[in-house]
């Protein structure tokens, strides 16, 4: 069934775009990359970025990421694609584990590449895929403080190393609800400042929306403190099939416009500009 007309209210063709679209290559994502591309046409959206999930360099999971020999078939499809259709401007772009001790073996791997973005997220900590719902458990009898103080430091690790361009989904490790009943504003601060220092952009994602968290992410708290720093924002939905293109961007618009901004960060061969919201 067709969405309703005008899903992004007047947005469409304004300048948003979704620069967290998943394949099939990953494992746990469905739909051609003309299906996706067809739905960012159909709501309205002016470009998008694939950015499936890098080898992971720890571990062989199917079900987790490509195969180091996929890359550069995945490069080509997203390439081709790019060239081929109209209406939407298609970035490559890719979504790297940061894996510490992997630094130098992942900007090999990337420098071989000519990726418009490469967004860096961390989904593992000493081991733990702290966000995968089939280890959940992991998170009983942890003191959440020193877990949430873990994770903004392997980030801020993340954004130092010199590989990425956009932080994903930057408080993922709010997704299950646990939450320390601590203040972690000063988490925030610190790990924000070596974001602004590095000259990164973070991803402003509605996935949270979907997610036992219920939030876009980051949350507006977070948001606003990037927003004190001058730190630029991309869009994305996270999507893993077609229909969650650009979901919730609504909300999403809503809740950057509130705290202050007024453009997003666009990418080209590694070279960030900037493009206004839309009213």
């Amino acid at each position: 069934m067709s969405p309703p007309s005008g899903i992004l209210g007047n947005m469409g063709k304004s300048g948003l775009v979704d620069y967290h679209l998943h394949t099939p290559r990953c494992g746990h994502a469905v739909g051609d990359l003309e299906e996706y591309v067809a739905r960012a046409l159909q709501i309205g959206l002016s470009e998008v970025g694939f950015s499936d999930h890098f080898p992971l360099l720890h571990l062989r999971d199917p079900s987790l990421s490509m195969a180091l020999e996929e890359l550069p078939e995945y490069v080509g499809e997203v390439s081709r694609l790019a060239e081929s259709v109209s209406g939407v401007r298609v970035r490559l772009g890719i979504e790297v584990d940061y894996l510490p001790g992997y630094e130098e073996r992942t900007a090999e791997i990337l420098a071989a590449h000519t990726f418009d973005y490469v967004m860096g997220a961390v989904h593992f900590l000493d081991g733990w895929g702290f966000d995968d719902p089939r280890y959940v458990d992991g998170y009983r009898g942890r003191d959440l403080y020193e877990l949430w103080a873990r994770y903004f430091q392997v980030l801020g690790d993340a954004a130092g190393s010199g590989l990425f361009d956009v932080l994903a989904h930057p408080d993922l490790i709010k997704k299950f609800g646990f939450r320390p009943r601590e203040d972690v504003t000063h988490l925030y601060a610190s790990f924000l400042d070596r974001v602004a220092a590095a000259g990164l952009a973070v991803e402003v994602s509605t996935a949270g929306l979907s997610k036992p968290v219920g939030e876009i992410y980051p949350g507006e708290d977070f948001l606003r403190l990037c927003r004190e720093r001058d730190i630029p924002v991309t869009l994305g939905s996270d999507a893993h099939s077609p229909r969650e293109v650009g979901r919730d961007y609504r909300a999403a618009v809503a809740l950057l416009r509130r705290v202050g901004y007024r453009e997003i960060a666009l990418f080209e061969r590694r070279r960030r500009t900037s493009l206004s919201l839309p009213d």
